[in-house]
């Protein structure tokens, strides 16, 4: 892949060339990542100021920078520098690297699922029904980012512009078929997808989520629906049981079709049955029954399910491979994860954090339970986001019978002052019900150590996370393991226990004797 900067600059309004013209292999906006033959992307970011990297982009072999014109009087390096000077560098930065890239989501099929819950599982739900069909597949999410047999780790939900460009280019290269990507709010109005071409769009639900960051739920939900412009998506899968999917329904301006339960979906989830062992359901469309399970638990994964069948027979796959290729998913990290190390009760992580989807989890194991089992739910809200959501957070973990508030990754905020946020939730509640254990790994351990066989632990909000930040301090932590560790802490006082028991029972024994 070559183009010339003059190239990118004619694609641009407004843009204009300063120095020579160069051959561009590449594109960054990390100076650490720009190699031999890249242009480097410099802008200012909410913590680092991208033109105080010029010189050691330079230095990393980059051929020329791209910037602002509102910024060029603040370059002293202007000699003997190739530079790209463009309106705004985040509003091109998607159009750019789709150019450097060659336009990569043209040569490939790019399904796009976006909604506040539901996309990770419904992207591993499809990418399992097309690579059932055969289909050379990859993902971008923010579990992985997976090129065929490669995996990555992810950054972010939606990747930025160039390194999503780089990727989508290397899966062409790898003779990828088609894409499965979760697209982040924050992708869509960041402009990081601008460029990029869609042949599906999947919106999954919408729910009060990074209102921090949009303002309001019409701006968050009107981020989400940019997705599915005519020059971006060419079809739509809408969740019209959400009524901002029903809303988006009627507003979209390219072919759609909707799932739900609704008696008026085009594809109508009925007789969902959930168990441990997963869910299964009958999917109808028009005079066909499809039978569906998947290991996944919960009832929100019929729809998830349902939006994965649809995109991979809309895109060739037959139905019977592809019903197979769901119900041979057998999980999703972190994700309704049941963890088995020894402990009497169940125990479920999940990434759940939102008050809709802990509490639908919530629901969803007391329903598996026996009629006189209690569930505990740890959980707490991440810092630096949704401040106003917290106490709705506090309210839906304090639906469980027994609330374990904690940390959750609160990086520079005080952990204490965002469960006093959480508390706001369950003022009205018996108080009993709410625990408050700061350390995670306590938190954890108290759930475990006191649940019985009857009883449902969830552990939510991190789910496949494996890092936790407090202030400064980035340590490792991982639920499931501590999981692991709290049963082990148990068998060893039910054994010393036992023990106890064991020996004051012969020395009875030995006194009647």
């Amino acid at each position: 892949m070559a183009i010339l900067l003059s190239e990118i600059a004619a694609l641009i309004d407004g843009a204009r060339l300063i120095g020579s013209d160069q051959v561009v292999h590449g594109i960054s906006h990390d100076s650490r990542k720009v190699e031999p033959g890249f242009v480097f992307a410099a802008m200012k970011g909410s913590n680092q100021n991208g033109y105080n990297f010029i010189q050691t982009a330079l230095n990393m072999g980059a051929v020329g920078i791209v910037i602002a014109q509102a910024n060029l009087d603040t370059i002293s390096l202007l000699e003997e520098i190739s530079i790209l000077i463009v309106p705004s560098v985040r509003q091109n930065l998607g159009i750019i690297s789709c150019a450097i890239y060659d336009n990569p989501s043209k040569k490939i099929n790019l399904v796009g699922i976006t909604g506040t819950n539901g996309k990770t599982t419904t992207s591993f739900l499809l990418d399992s029904a097309l690579s059932a069909s055969g289909i050379r597949t990859g993902v971008i999410g923010t579990i992985e980012v997976r090129s065929a047999n490669k995996r990555y780790g992810s950054t972010y939900t939606t990747p930025e512009a160039p390194d999503l460009q780089a990727v989508l280019a290397e899966m062409v290269e790898n003779d990828v078929e088609t894409v499965s990507m979760e697209v982040s709010s924050h992708g869509i109005d960041q402009m990081r997808i601008e460029g990029t071409s869609f042949r599906i769009g999947i919106f999954t639900n919408l729910s009060p989520e990074h209102l921090d960051y949009h303002g309001t739920m019409e701006q968050y939900y009107y981020a989400k629906s940019r997705l599915f412009e005519a020059n971006r998506c060419g079809f739509v899968i809408i969740n019209i049981d959400d009524t901002w999917g029903r809303r988006l329904a009627h507003q979209v301006q390219v072919p759609r079709v909707t799932f739900g339960t609704s008696a008026d979906a085009d594809y109508r989830i009925e007789n969902t049955k959930v168990s441990t062992d997963g869910t299964k359901f009958s999917l109808i469309h028009k005079d066909s029954i499809f039978d569906l399970s998947t290991h996944i638990v919960g009832s929100i994964n019929a729809l998830n399910a349902t939006a994965a069948f649809i995109a991979a027979t809309e895109l060739g796959a037959p139905a019977e491979v592809v019903i197979q290729g769901i119900s041979q998913c057998s999980s999703v990290d972190g994700r309704f994860q049941l963890v088995e190390a020894g402990q009497p009760s169940m125990v479920v992580v999940d990434y759940a954090h939102t008050p809709d989807s802990i509490a639908n989890l919530i629901s969803t194991v007391r329903s598996l339970l026996p009629p006189n089992g209690k569930v505990f739910a740890v959980g707490g809200a991440r810092g630096g986001r949704d401040r106003l959501k917290r106490p709705s957070l506090g309210a839906a973990l304090a639906s469980a019978d027994c609330a374990i508030l904690t940390t959750d990754n609160p990086g520079n905020e005080d952990p204490e002052a965002i469960i006093t946020q959480l508390l706001l939730g369950t003022l009205d509640m018996p108080p009993q019900k709410v625990h408050i254990e700061l350390s995670r790994s306590s938190a954890i351990e108290y759930a475990v150590m006191n649940a019985c066989e009857s009883d449902g632990v969830v552990i939510v909000g991190r789910g496949h996370e494996t890092t936790i930040r407090i202030g400064e301090t980035t340590s490792h932590l991982d639920d499931r393991e501590e999981v692991a560790r709290a049963a082990r802490l148990l068998a060893a006082k039910n054994k010393s226990d036992f023990n106890s028991t064991s020996q004051l029972s012969q020395s009875d024994n030995c006194a009647h004797a």
